[in-house]
């Protein structure tokens, strides 16, 4: 047990090493993961004997819950939002027509049976969500159009419907082809997910709003919990587990709730774990003496799906929606496969179902293909297609704040001397490029306006230009769009309820925000969340 463990170690570390390797060398660090998988496998130089599927199959369904609850809660919605139905349907629709043309291709060009190349074509619809984040996070590929935003959202939405087709394919192979059965498989798997991942995200929103955690790291912990349940409780009546786990991740990553930077951190890190555990895992799982065998017809396939299935299915779901050529090209070129299609092989691979090929070494050749020509290429494709954009950040259409507010809060109590003792703030005088974020008075916390009078004993907090964070100041963003009521209106003209903008990022410049400054398409708004002030400081009278 001790010499695994050591293994193990020593395989993080390498990992590690190596994910600043292959940035280095344009290389996905994702296949790095799985050529040290390969390096400890059998066929490898440590020579680990693995070949236990059903063992591969759980630790991988595992780590999947979490990459895809954060395939979810890692996408900011209000840059997706624009892009949504292109998303949608390219997760939908697409991922159906394009298992659909494999299975044609498998069937009439390559001569396989029918089920079985309808079969192959479903496991390796859907593009992977690790492979997409991991090019354009560690690429800092910026992309016009929205387009980052819309492989984020196709990605992290179309391996639960890969899932539901290789179940049901895999259902008629078994002899279970009754009409009624399918239809029933297909409609609870879709009600139940959806419905299972609306209900955990609404309840989770409900009890991070009333219930505080006093000690630090126990939301992850919870948070963690929320994953697995949105996962586990439609699976428990025959729902599609994963589209629930990304439902909730979206819903939930997209909510205002507290320590929402910490949470991103975590599941940053927990997430980038799985990825090298499964990734890792399935290169230990294959055998790399058995890939020359069917290299022949795993090139033909994934020649097919890169050059010409995907290419298809992009331009029909996107001309309608008036895309442009060049986002049509990098979408088709960015359809990059991986864990999810190997870990349905490997569901293929133990089911009771006959099939004449090695499904699982197929699948991984394919991936393999997939992760080193598509990743590897897609910066310099969407360069030579116009679509890269240096004034804008791919980070920003991730649940990521902290480059986002450059605000640092000051606190400070009001003495019976100070000057703003007993004055209404109106009529008080800032120090420049600040403002008063929350007033804590006794047992209460206030958020300020002009006609509020600051009392002797008042403790003021003040939002100025830094990074920081303080207890008491929860923070959501809000972008403005041409649509939106707020936009051409002065500040003191919107109506805000008690929440308060503290301050506006313009571009490059940050405004702290006064009553005349007028408000414009794209502003990103810093507002103070005083509905989490009250509830988070309402649970702390309660927890006392």
């Amino acid at each position: 047990m001790d010499f695994y463990l050591l293994l193990g170690a020593i395989a993080i570390f390498l990992c590690v090493i190596f994910n600043r390797v292959s940035h280095k060398l344009g290389v996905p660090v994702l296949l790095a993961f799985i050529f040290i998988g390969m390096l400890f496998g059998s066929d490898g130089l440590v020579k680990i004997p693995f070949d236990n599927y059903g063992f591969a199959e759980n630790i991988c369904v595992f780590a999947l819950i979490f990459i895809m609850f954060y395939g979810g809660f890692g996408t900011k919605w209000t840059a997706a939002r624009p892009v949504a139905a292109k998303a949608i349907m390219m997760s939908t629709l697409g991922t159906v027509a394009t298992a659909g043309l494999v299975g044609l291709f498998c069937h009439y060009v390559l001569k396989l049976a029918l089920l079985e190349s309808f079969l192959i074509g479903s496991v390796i619809s859907s593009t992977d969500a690790a492979s997409v984040f991991s090019v354009l996070r560690s690429k800092h590929l910026n992309l016009r159009e929205n387009t980052a935003s819309l492989l984020e959202v196709e990605s992290g939405s179309n391996d639960p419907f890969s899932y539901m087709l290789t179940i049901t394919i895999l259902s008629l192979m078994n002899g279970n082809s009754g009409g009624e059965d399918i239809a029933w498989l297909l409609f609870a798997q879709l009600f139940f997910g959806l419905a299972g991942g609306f209900l955990i995200a609404y309840l989770a929103i409900r009890f991070f709003r009333r219930f505080r955690f006093f000690s630090a790291g126990f939301d992850g912990v919870f948070m963690v919990a929320v994953a697995i349940a949105a996962f586990a409780l439609p699976e428990v009546v025959g729902g599609n587990g994963y589209l629930s786990a990304y439902i909730t991740g979206i819903i939930l990553g997209n909510a205002k709730i507290n320590h929402k930077q910490s949470l991103v951190n975590f599941f940053d890190g927990l997430t980038g774990l799985m990825q090298m555990l499964v990734f890792f895992l399935l290169g230990l799982l294959a055998f790399p003496s058995q890939l020359p065998a069917i290299a022949p017809l795993g090139l033909a396939i994934a020649l097919f799906l890169t050059l010409v299935a995907r290419p298809i299915v992009t331009s029909l779901v996107l001309i309608p929606f008036r895309a442009s050529f060049g986002q049509i090209a990098v979408v088709s070129w960015a359809g990059f496969r991986g864990a999810a299609s190997i870990v349905f092989a490997i569901i293929a691979v133990l089911d009771p179902a006959v099939m004449s090929r090695d499904i699982f070494h197929l699948v991984f050749f394919i991936v393999l293909f997939s992760i080193l020509v598509q990743g590897t290429l897609l910066p310099r494709f969407a360069k030579f297609f116009g679509m890269t954009d240096n004034s804008s950040d791919v980070m920003k259409t991730f649940t990521d704040y902290t480059e986002e507010h450059p605000v640092r809060f000051v606190r400070f109590k009001i003495r019976e001397s100070h000057p703003w003792a007993n004055n209404e703030i109106r009529n008080i005088t800032l120090p420049p490029d600040t403002l008063i974020v929350l007033i804590i008075r006794n047992d209460r916390r206030i958020v300020p306006n002009g006609r509020i009078k600051l009392l002797p004993g008042d403790r003021i907090i003040l939002g100025g230009k830094a990074i920081g964070r303080i207890d008491g100041v929860n923070l959501y963003e809000r972008v403005l769009d041409h649509d939106d009521p707020w936009t051409d209106k002065p500040i003191s003209q919107v109506k805000s309820g008690n929440d308060l903008i503290i301050m506006i990022k313009r571009r490059e410049k940050i405004i702290i925000p006064k009553g005349n400054v007028k408000l414009r398409d794209g502003d990103i708004l810093v507002i103070n969340d005083s509905e989490h002030v009250r509830a988070e400081w309402e649970s702390s009278d309660e927890n006392m």
